[in-house]
């Protein structure tokens, strides 16, 4: 019988990330319409990523131990009834925002085990080849952003219309629809037996450590997300100060986002098979990071859009060619445990990038939050770039890792 397992991931993900795209627009605005605060919208949103570096390192044994496709399951069927929870509570009057925030949190418990459990199995469909791998997490950076074209902008208007909860409650369907998928098509993704490399839940972490390359990757990605994850609150804020609270134009920027992101993601397979990973990646970010610096100023939002739609086409000409060289580059026994310790990293800095735009806001305006994204990720641009280059001269420090002492 033929293996539907990358098909079915593929689906899984489109269905829950169109439902996970109208939250992306739902969520932030609710906070915003029901509080009137940007600042409480940055903790609601902080909140949300705060487990990945709390929890990343640990859920890599978690994984391990339950296996990637057991825990892909467990968190759809459990995130599922989280997200409804916050339009039933707000419809019978019983939500407040400390039991929001810890909704939030419980939400994004599931970030790191899930993307970690989701990129793991990969290997087992198509092996250990690194630019086929990169292909394939391509293929799912273009699931996840397909629906951006589309959800933000159905968000945006079914806000005006109905309000924001009951986008809460499509996106909640969306997981149970994974949930079943999975279960139904997926293979592969059992418990990993730990050798004596892979035991302990901080062998991860030794691994990165003892690979020069993607320990500076790690600590780059700190930078990197820290000031990306300012985005996401950002926009709407942008949509609610400079363009008149109107929620549409929320929706349509984050849909610019995704119409450039699906483009490179089309794009990133053919480029794959001329540059070599490490090289399309170091573009990659440059040229997705160079747009941003015109949100800075006070430009119209088509212009803003543009300049999104231009940050969206190279951000999969970074994702998919680093989620190929992070997922085939340690033993299998340890890729869940490296990619979540990977994503600890990049959650560690993430609450702080978001939290930070509400109080940035309130002083200094919206040109100040754009500065500190787009200045945070060019400095992470240009050592992303540094690094690449060291590696690619091919100093065997920068490439190979230095194996475990006995």
């Amino acid at each position: 019988m033929k293996n539907l397992t990358l098909p079915a991931l593929l689906t899984a993900e489109a269905v829950s990330s169109t439902g996970s795209a109208m939250t992306f627009v739902a969520l932030p605005w609710f906070v915003l319409v029901t509080t009137g605060s940007p600042t409480r919208m940055s903790i609601v949103l902080a909140a949300e990523i705060l487990p990945m570096a709390l929890l990343g390192i640990p859920s890599g044994s978690v994984v391990a131990r339950l296996g990637a496709r057991t825990a892909m399951l467990l968190s759809d069927l459990v995130r599922a009834p989280l997200v409804a929870l916050v339009p039933i509570l707000h419809w019978t009057g019983h939500l407040t925002f400390p039991l929001l925030l810890l909704i939030v949190f419980l939400l994004g418990v599931f970030i790191a085990p899930y993307a970690a459990s989701q990129r793991s199995i990969i290997p087992e469909v198509l092996g250990d080849d690194e630019k086929a791998v990169a292909k394939a997490s391509g293929l799912i950076g273009g699931a996840q952003h397909l629906p951006i074209v589309i959800g933000p902008s159905i968000a945006g208007a079914l806000i005006a219309w109905t309000g924001t909860a009951p986008l809460l409650v499509v996106d909640a369907a969306t997981f149970l629809f994974a949930f079943v998928v999975v279960l139904s098509l997926v293979r592969g993704g059992k418990p990993v037996v730990d050798d004596e490399d892979s035991r302990g839940v901080m062998a991860g972490v030794r691994y990165l450590w003892r690979d020069p390359l993607l320990r500076s990757f790690s600590l780059i990605t700190i930078v990197l997300d820290g000031a990306a994850n300012g985005i996401v609150v950002a926009v709407p804020l942008l949509a609610y100060t400079r363009y008149d609270q109107n929620p549409h134009i929320a929706g349509w920027i984050f849909t610019a986002f995704g119409i450039g992101a699906i483009t490179g993601s089309v794009l990133v397979m053919k480029l794959l098979d001329r540059f070599s990973p490490l090289k399309l990646a170091a573009f990659g970010i440059v040229a997705a990071t160079l747009p941003l610096w015109i949100v800075v100023a006070p430009v119209s939002w088509p212009v803003v859009g543009v300049a999104v739609v231009l940050c969206g086409l190279f951000v999969p000409m970074v994702n998919a060619p680093i989620m190929g060289i992070i997922t085939t580059r340690p033993p299998a026994a340890l890729r869940a445990k490296v990619m979540t310790a990977v994503m600890a990293a990049s959650g560690s800095c993430g609450p702080l990038g978001r939290i930070i735009i509400g109080p940035l806001y309130r002083y200094h305006g919206n040109a100040a939050v754009w500065t500190e994204i787009a200045g945070g990720m060019t400095v992470g641009a240009i050592a992303f770039v540094l690094v690449a280059w060291r590696a690619s001269t091919g100093d065997a420090t920068d490439l190979v890792p230095v194996p475990p002492v006995a």
